[in-house]
């Protein structure tokens, strides 16, 4: 056991990612070692970061709890305490099964973890943040909460209604990132798109981004989890005007018929969401969008999952992943729809589009063998130095695969040819050292 340090342990979305960040910062100035997501747990404190989005998420992460007791129990680590959003809803039912955890915490109780640690809460730090990524690139959330109540999901029910942060609190924030080296910014919040409703009245994540964009230095914005209804098309032209805010959209869409739309409560139809995409593509030439849908809701048919799969070769995604429904306690699909789609027709359609989209990712791929992209290097693997486009964000989307003849390093910038192309990742070779 190491006294003195402690091991925080995130899991889920890099929103979760952010709030660890910002803890570990508070917790070094209190003059502790912090390690993030170690391989070996061993600290005098150790502190579990929980999801509970869908029901993988939540067995992850009472796997890696009871983990944690158990080397409690042996002596390996101190103390034991969760925070996050699985605590946040289910800390009652928790504390009764899981005895060797010290405390349990929801996902806003920073200060009084802190203070059960016998450590204070910094009000000087409240925008520092302890990176874990590479340098030259963050997280930046710009809000919490989420005020939409879609059937199938209890983020609402954990995080609360949606709250803004202040446009000057943001731009202070990315300004310390930015003056630490990071290069590129990944705007997060569970609904990008939202922002500035509860404070200003409309949407002001034009605005938002705008600001973003203007401070030197920053080679990169990328916006994740749009929302479809009531998208702000004001921030198509800010897109395709601002040359360092990436074409790329994160934007869920879970699903394209009619009747399964309505019964997910998502307030927006087919003909709506197909408009949107298009308007989008127009404003925007060369957007890769990214988006998320779902298999097996309640009351899913051949026929509603047939449109999907239709949906997905007319569009033809950049990016796409799929999930099957997993009912969640408390939520409107869990409380008012019967889980009617057996387990192995829910994954058997999945598996479907997936095998859909590598073909139609593949295809795309191929229209860049040739061409010549901005590439920032993230690492070196094995053969191989590992970039990516502006099309890429990391961890979830494809990857561009370098040889080189020089040492090439990672947050710096390139013109890279792409070479050949696979489904998931591309081959490339520099050709221009300075791609501004």
């Amino acid at each position: 056991m190491k006294p003195g340090a402690v091991d925080i342990i995130t899991l889920g979305c890099s929103k979760n990612l952010v709030d660890s960040e910002k803890l570990m910062a508070q917790l070094k100035a209190s003059g502790l070692k912090v390690r993030h997501d170690p391989e070996s747990v061993s600290a005098e404190t150790v502190i579990v970061n929980t999801c509970g989005f869908i029901g993988d998420a939540q067995e992850e992460s009472i796997r890696m709890i009871l983990e944690c007791g158990e080397l409690k129990k042996e002596g390996r680590i101190g103390s034991l305490y969760v925070m996050g959003c699985l605590s946040q809803k289910f800390r009652k039912e928790l504390q009764a099964e899981i005895p060797e955890v010290d405390g349990w915490y929801g996902k806003f109780d920073w200060n009084t973890i802190l203070k059960n640690t016998g450590h204070v809460w910094h009000d000087e730090l409240e925008n520092e943040r302890y990176l874990t990524t590479p340098p030259h690139y963050a997280y930046l959330k710009i809000a919490e909460g989420c005020n939409r109540h879609c059937a199938y999901c209890a983020i609402p029910l954990m995080t609360g209604r949606y709250r803004s942060r202040s446009k000057d609190d943001i731009i202070d924030e990315a300004q310390r990132l930015v003056a630490r080296g990071v290069k590129e910014l990944q705007l997060i919040a569970q609904d990008l798109t939202y922002y500035g409703i509860d404070t200003d009245g409309k949407p002001m994540i034009a605005d938002m981004v705008k600001r973003l964009s203007d401070l030197p230095g920053l080679e990169w914005l990328r916006l994740h989890y749009g929302y479809p209804d009531d998208f702000p098309v004001d921030l198509l032209p800010v897109m395709r005007e601002r040359d360092n805010v990436c074409k790329y959209l994160d934007i869920a869409l879970q699903h394209i018929s009619d009747d399964i739309l309505r019964r997910m409560k998502r307030n927006i139809t087919a003909e709506e969401t197909r408009s949107l995409l298009t308007r989008i593509r127009e404003e925007v030439p060369g957007i890769h969008i990214r988006t998320t849908l779902m298999t097996g809701f309640p009351g899913e048919t051949d026929d509603d999952f047939q449109q999907l799969l239709d949906f997905v070769r007319e569009q033809r995604f950049e990016r796409m992943g799929a999930f099957a429904y997993c009912e969640v306690e408390d939520t409107y699909s869990a409380l008012h729809y019967r889980d009617d789609v057996p387990d192995s027709i829910k994954q058997s359609r999945m598996s479907t589009l997936m095998r859909l989209q590598e073909d139609i990712s593949y295809e795309n791929n191929q229209t860049k063998v040739g061409k010549t992209f901005k590439t920032v290097i993230d690492r070196l693997e094995g053969d191989y130095y590992i970039g990516r486009t502006e099309y890429d964000s990391p961890e979830v989307d494809p990857e561009m695969l370098i040889k080189a003849d020089r040492e090439l390093l990672a947050g710096e910038f390139l013109n890279v040819r792409v070479d050949r192309a696979e489904a998931f990742d591309l081959y490339g070779t520099v050709v221009d050292d300075n791609p501004n």
